[in-house]
């Protein structure tokens, strides 16, 4: 039975094949749109997926993927509130000429909230103080947002040492008084590596500066304002000794970024910000962005399987004499519309082929591209991963198969002995 039923499946491919091949000219055409459906397909997507992932691996790697800083969702209340109306104290008392407290910024016992940090496996804490200083050189001043840290820990939570035109992270330990800037802010004061310039903070604590690295310019994650000195200096110079006011968090697995967020903050009531919630809106402009790729090359496709529809169609159309001698030799509706179907199948699978090999030249010539940035050569980042290549298969071969049945439907319409009759 299996091999009388799999010699039926062969005669069926063999009619199906002769007549995909009597009509060449329309099967190159079917085989041609889907061909180019698929390989413009991989492109698009090879191209958008891969910066996307570029983007989003900006996003994670630039900043920590935790940020704690001494602020707070919702302050505590002033002590003559809490009093008076907490704890069920009611809410018919009204203060009037009290002095607000005003709180002492920084993180309070900040040691361990760092020793819970980096009790979480695979998790770094890298502890840091930012303020603002005074750059005075020749005559001309400038403000700088000066952030200490300790170097060998934030080279591990951060990307900040691959931004570096000149110098290193860790001479900022070597050299007493380093301070690393951006090269536009130093172009603006015209300083260079191992200029001495002075800085005073808003409490008058000022001291010498050494310049031991730059910035490269268009880092707009830093800011061309921005500087970082080594952490024990920078409180001194910003007159808070033993003082930080933001911890930065690497995890081992980004994603969860925003759970082990929400942990902390519960705990400790400080401010704990993921890289999802600092980039919302870029996540949310990624989202939008993929629904119109996807809808414009699943266009693409859709358009592609229009000529498989056109070939068995008229395949159809042409064949009803050969359809009608087949019904009456003992040939079902269903092996009819199998051989239409196969039809179908054979343009898709073969067009998909052809797609794969134009999608992975026209990927070849998009990665040979090169655009100077910042005085950098970049690429274009490209996904080329094999999960591309199945939405393409999956999506063409899904689209040939319906495009090759509704036409194949029409079989079931050929009345045999009308059709031999009229021949006659």
């Amino acid at each position: 039975m299996a091999a009388r039923a799999l010699g039926r499946l062969n005669l069926l491919v063999h009619i199906a094949a002769k007549h995909l091949l009597v009509r060449r000219r329309q099967t190159l055409v079917a085989v041609s749109g889907v061909a180019v459906g698929v390989g413009f397909f991989l492109a698009v997507s090879a191209l958008m997926v891969g910066s996307q992932a570029d983007f989003v691996k900006t996003l994670i790697d630039t900043a920590p993927h935790i940020i704690i800083s001494d602020e707070r969702r919702s302050p505590p209340p002033q002590p003559g509130v809490a009093a008076y109306r907490g704890n069920g104290g009611g809410g018919a008392v009204e203060l009037h000429g009290y002095k607000v407290r005003s709180e002492v910024r920084g993180i309070k016992d900040w040691q361990a909230i760092l020793r819970e940090v980096n009790d979480i496996p695979g998790a770094i804490g890298s502890p840091s103080l930012s303020g603002a200083v005074t750059l005075r050189v020749g005559g001309r001043e400038e403000g700088l947002a000066v952030v200490g840290i300790d170097p060998g820990i934030e080279a591990k939570v951060s990307t900040i040492s691959d931004k570096l035109r000149a110098g290193k992270l860790i001479d900022l330990e070597r050299v007493q008084g380093g301070v690393i800037i951006g090269e536009d802010q130093a172009q603006r004061l015209a300083l260079g590596m191992g200029d001495i310039v002075a800085a005073t903070s808003a409490r008058g604590g000022t001291r010498n500066l050494k310049i031991v690295g730059l910035f490269k310019r268009g880092q707009m994650q830093l800011g061309s304002g921005t500087g970082y000195m080594l952490l024990r200096e920078a409180q001194s110079l910003l007159g808070r000794p033993f003082v930080i006011n933001r911890i930065g968090v690497k995890l081992a697995d980004p994603y969860s970024a925003q759970t082990v967020a929400a942990r902390i903050e519960a705990r400790h009531a400080y401010k704990a910000e993921s890289w999802q919630e600092r980039s919302a809106d870029f996540l949310g402009l990624l989202l939008t962005r993929n629904v119109i790729m996807y809808s414009v090359v699943s266009a693409i496709l859709l358009v592609a399987s229009f000529g498989i529809y056109t070939a068995v169609s008229n395949s159809v159309a042409d064949k009803r004499r050969d359809i009608a001698i087949l019904r009456s030799i003992g040939f079902s509706q269903g092996d009819l519309q199998l051989v239409f179907i196969i039809e179908g199948a054979a343009l898709a699978v073969v067009g998909v082929v052809l797609g794969w090999g134009l999608g992975y030249v026209l990927m070849e010539i998009l990665s040979q591209l090169e655009f100077p940035i910042s005085g950098d050569v970049q690429h274009i980042p490209l996904d080329r991963g094999s999960r591309q290549y199945l939405i393409a298969a999956t999506a063409s071969l899904s689209a040939g198969l319906v495009a090759a049945w509704l036409p194949a439907r029409k079989t079931a319409l050929v009345d045999p002995v009308d059709i031999l009759r009229g021949a006659v």
